[in-house]
């Protein structure tokens, strides 16, 4: 059965020149989340409509998560579990626990949950992220158990770093399911 791949757009959700927007083109195996509101994200609605979009799977699927999704899924996975979630691509986490970083309308996911996740996953960094520091990054990664890929100078690793297809990220995404693959 091929894997399928959830998107998780983060705060303001993800437009059309963003790499998640071409991958859910690309990708016919995949499924991308639609909040309700993407501009003030309520924690509590944010999660319930993971997990709801979660318990409809039926088959093995990857979350691909970026930004302020990527604190979602920490919380989503603190609290829930299901079989068909075999791992995480986590891009460019928000430090939702810093002011000086991230807005305060993404506050109420603070604290960032600091546990190791139960599923495979790799978190992908930028040096110069405007939205956590490359340092923040890291502790992150050790903290959930996450494989750590710095790809330099890329910005938010969203619409502005202009990523396209992202053929990079592709490459990141084999290795994390080279890795599930090698597990199982």
């Amino acid at each position: 059965m091929e894997t399928q791949l959830l998107i998780l757009p983060g705060l303001g959700n993800s437009g059309e020149k963003h790499w998640q927007t071409f991958w859910h083109e690309k990708f016919k195996n995949s499924i991308r989340l639609v909040q309700d509101n993407w501009d003030e994200p309520v924690r509590e609605d944010w999660i319930a409509r993971l997990n709801e979009a979660v318990s409809k799977l039926e088959s093995p699927t990857i979350l691909v998560a970026h930004s302020l999704a990527v604190s979602l899924v920490l919380h989503w996975a603190e609290t829930h579990s299901n079989k068909n979630i075999i791992g995480a691509l986590l891009v460019a986490p928000a430090d939702v626990d810093s002011p000086e970083h991230t807005p305060d309308v993404i506050r109420n996911f603070s604290p960032m949950p600091l546990y190791k996740l139960p599923f495979p996953s790799i978190v992908v960094a930028s040096e110069n992220d405007p939205y956590a520091s490359l340092e923040r990054k890291q502790y992150f990664a050790e903290k959930w158990g996450s494989a750590f890929v710095n790809i330099g100078e890329q910005g938010h690793i969203n619409s502005d770093s202009d990523l396209r297809y992202w053929e990079e990220g592709q490459l990141i995404l084999e290795q994390l399911i080279a890795k599930i693959d090698t597990k199982n």
